[in-house]
């Protein structure tokens, strides 16, 4: 049981709930609308919810940072972009209670990111660890949110379409120094990543049975994985083998110690290879390939060679068929053999207008403005004659 009473102009309300009692402003004059807030607030009670006055006190940083002790406690990898992206939206929604980041305020944000020139996948990934604010703060004990608002996603147009032909990837290899060239050999065959590759241990290196493997937790995705090497990647892993330096655990090495950041040695070896240009977003020349492009070589050269794709998901580590098909890029060498295969298939028809089948049998092109029924071309495929002769094709 509740009541109203006036403090100065303005309603207040009081309830209780589990003998609690709690008071709130209804921030209004009108004692009708601080009636109505007063019904409201029982009926969350009598659903055994938290009235809303509780949510109200919760703020930003709370969420933020409940977020953040989330990706700690489960030892995620990306926790510095995780703390960037904290204080990205910090400068924007700190200090506000939780009901008041609305979708409005939400879109607002996008917008001022967009001036900024932030590209849609930056802002994307701001926005999802705001959306997973909310919904952490929807599981806990008790609940510190009582709704998730909207938020907005952008289309991202800025993914990357590089990947290396064969020729140019042993130019770079040949430019490279000696102990990153068994790095990017790997990386071309399998499509690691650099992190999974440049931790690398021979422990989990098998020259006998021919075998890597990640164990759980040691790949982005947590799970494990286990490569079959070919020829030449076993014949790179024996000859690191046999040089390899007492106490440096690390298959790929320099010097006894482990790789950290090439990133010096591969903008000498892109500009020595013809792998060099301008890039407007930095304003400068830079390499035009990254090294995670040939995590998608790696992907096409599978998907070319007819290895199923589940299996090339399996080598790569891809977990999700939509990220599969993003890194699965056609090339200008493809669009030209599907021309190829056009022109062999028109040219295999007759100079009398008849196209031999496998099955032995001709079957007539019409003339020109007349039609044939698919039927046919085709053998009916399981349809009747009547219902095919309805979908005839024109030529």
């Amino acid at each position: 049981m509740g009541c109203i009473y006036r403090r100065g102009k303005i309603w207040w309300l009081k309830y209780y709930k589990n003998g609690k009692p709690y008071c709130e402003s209804s921030r209004t004059d009108c004692k009708e609308a601080a009636g109505r807030l007063l019904k409201r607030r029982e009926g969350e009670i009598a659903k055994g919810e938290l009235p809303g006055i509780y949510f109200d006190r919760v703020r930003f940083e709370e969420l933020a940072e409940d977020f953040l002790t989330d990706y700690k406690v489960n030892g995620r990898k990306s926790l510095d972009k995780a703390e960037r992206s904290v204080r990205n939206l910090s400068e924007a929604f700190g200090g506000m209670r939780i009901p008041q980041i609305t979708t409005a305020r939400i879109k607002a944000y996008v917008a001022r990111r967009l001036e900024a020139g932030l590209s849609s996948a930056t802002i994307n990934r701001e926005l999802a660890a705001l959306k997973r604010m909310f919904h952490l703060g929807q599981q806990s004990t008790p609940p510190k949110v009582a709704q998730v608002p909207y938020v907005p996603m952008l289309k991202e147009r800025n993914a990357r379409k590089g990947f290396f032909e064969h020729g140019e990837f042993l130019a770079l290899r040949e430019a490279l120094p000696e102990y990153l060239k068994p790095v990017v050999s790997f990386a071309y065959y399998t499509g690691w990543r650099l992190r999974e590759i440049l931790g690398l241990t021979w422990p989990k290196v098998d020259l006998k049975a021919g075998t890597v493997r990640l164990d759980p937790g040691e790949s982005k995705n947590e799970e494990a994985r286990t490569l079959y090497l070919n020829e030449e990647l076993a014949e790179a892993l024996r000859g690191l083998q046999a040089r390899r330096r007492l106490g440096c655990p690390y298959v790929f090495h320099r010097e006894g110690k482990r790789i950290k950041d090439p990133r010096g040695a591969w903008e000498s070896a892109c500009k020595a290879a013809g792998l060099w240009g301008f890039d407007e977003k930095k304003g400068r020349n830079a390499p035009t390939r990254i090294f995670h492009d040939f995590r998608r070589t790696a992907v096409r050269n599978l998907v070319r060679a007819g290895v199923p794709e589940r299996v090339a998901m399996a080598i790569s580590g891809h977990k999700t068929r939509a990220v599969f098909e993003r890194y699965n890029i056609v090339s200008g060498e493809d669009l030209k053999e599907a021309a190829r295969k056009q022109a062999a298939y028109l040219q295999s028809f007759s100079p009398d207008g008849y196209k031999t089948v496998t099955v032995g049998k001709k079957w007539p092109l019409s003339p020109r403005g007349r039609s044939i029924q698919l039927a046919d071309l085709i053998g009916a495929g399981g349809r009747s004659r009547t219902d095919m002769d309805q979908r005839s094709a024109g030529f």
